[in-house]
């Protein structure tokens, strides 16, 4: 039981890398114009670079669902039936996640393009058809960090109770400060805010597994 934890956390831990990987090379821009709403922070991307973001990406987000199986095991003491809606609701959100992030590249291609009527309803078709899906992604992650939060307070987790401290939304919005704050620091972390957050969750988790000596299934 404590290998398939540390296996599982070690699958979510790469997908964080390969998946931040792929969105920085999609989204990382050096003017940081991210708060100008739109696609203004792609311009200048070379097809070269947003399509190796995209397979990193893309093929990275499919290690998600394992680490959230890891966390559910590590949930799972707590409260059986609460862990595995959280593991179901998360690993929804990740597949979606997957399109989502596999549009990049598209949207990218289009937006280094000389704009005209046709080229703006894509992307405004874009809009509605991609965007909406990241919302999803953002509510499932918020869920889950609550469930988190919920089930590592219990203090019947395999998770010590801090742990909650490091739930993705609040260092997703960690990283929204540090942008804030610091932008020079925070526009190399703020284009890749969710998998920073579970690239640090991961990390953890995978200590605190290692250290359990003796793990029951």
């Amino acid at each position: 039981m404590k290998n398939l934890l540390i296996v599982t956390g070690i699958a979510g831990l790469v997908a964080s890398v390969l998946v931040g990987i792929g969105e920085y090379m999609l989204h990382f821009d050096d003017l940081a114009r991210f708060e100008n709403g739109g696609y203004e922070f792609m311009v200048g991307i070379s097809q070269t670079r947003s399509t190796i973001g995209h397979f990193f990406g893309v093929l990275g987000a499919t290690l998600y669902p394992v680490g959230c199986y890891h966390i559910y095991l590590m949930l799972r003491p707590a409260n059986q039936a609460l862990a595995l809606a959280g593991f179901l609701i998360a690993s929804f959100g990740f597949i979606v996640g997957a399109v989502w992030i596999g549009s990049r590249a598209s949207v990218s291609a289009l937006i280094q393009v000389s704009p005209t009527a046709e080229i703006e309803q894509l992307i405004s078709l874009y809009d509605v058809r991609y965007e909406t899906l990241l919302q999803i992604v953002r509510i499932t992650t918020l869920v889950f960090s609550v469930i988190i939060v919920w089930l590592s307070v219990k203090g019947k987790s395999l998770y010590p109770r801090w742990i909650g401290l490091f739930n993705p939304i609040f260092m997703i919005v960690g990283s929204f400060i540090l942008f804030a704050i610091v932008p020079v620091i925070g526009k190399h972390t703020m284009p890749i805010a969710l998998n920073v957050a579970f690239f640090v969750f991961f990390m953890l988790s995978i200590v605190i597994a290692s250290r359990h000596k003796d793990v029951k299934k």
